[in-house]
């Protein structure tokens, strides 16, 4: 079983999304400044994951298994805390619709990539190679 193009389609499912979601708040007129910061909130946090997967990887092949744990456990709360801060300061500093239109479509956003890894887990397998 191949784990190429398909892997990557469902692993990166959600910022297709979140490329979906930019017309959908031109036309609809939902606040850009809540889609803005909740794609800028979300793309960092990917940038955040990339960077500990491959920090992590580098650290099993070390055979470091504490420090790639650690990597992962520091990326991950780092990625929630900054996704969460940044909804609720979208919604403080500028209008509440802002911060509604930014946690809906965070909500939209994680749901879909926890939902796509799942999926991935499921048609590929780690311990599956082709």
């Amino acid at each position: 079983m191949s784990t190429g193009r398909p892997s990557a389609l469902l692993r990166y499912a959600d910022l297709g999304l979140l490329a979906l979601a930019l017309p959908i708040f031109l036309v609809a007129g939902l606040p850009m400044l809540g889609y803005a910061v909740a794609a800028a909130a979300w793309l960092a946090q990917h940038a955040i994951l990339l960077a500990a997967d491959r920090g992590s990887a580098r650290a099993l092949v070390a055979g470091d298994r504490r420090k790639a744990l650690g990597i992962v456990g520091v990326a991950t709360l780092s990625r929630v805390w900054l996704v969460a801060l940044s909804i609720l300061l979208v919604g403080l500093l500028g209008e509440r619709e802002d911060g509604l239109a930014a946690a809906v479509l965070t909500f939209a956003l994680v749901t879909l990539h926890l939902g796509s890894l799942a999926v991935a887990k499921l048609v590929h397998p780690e311990g599956e190679r082709a």
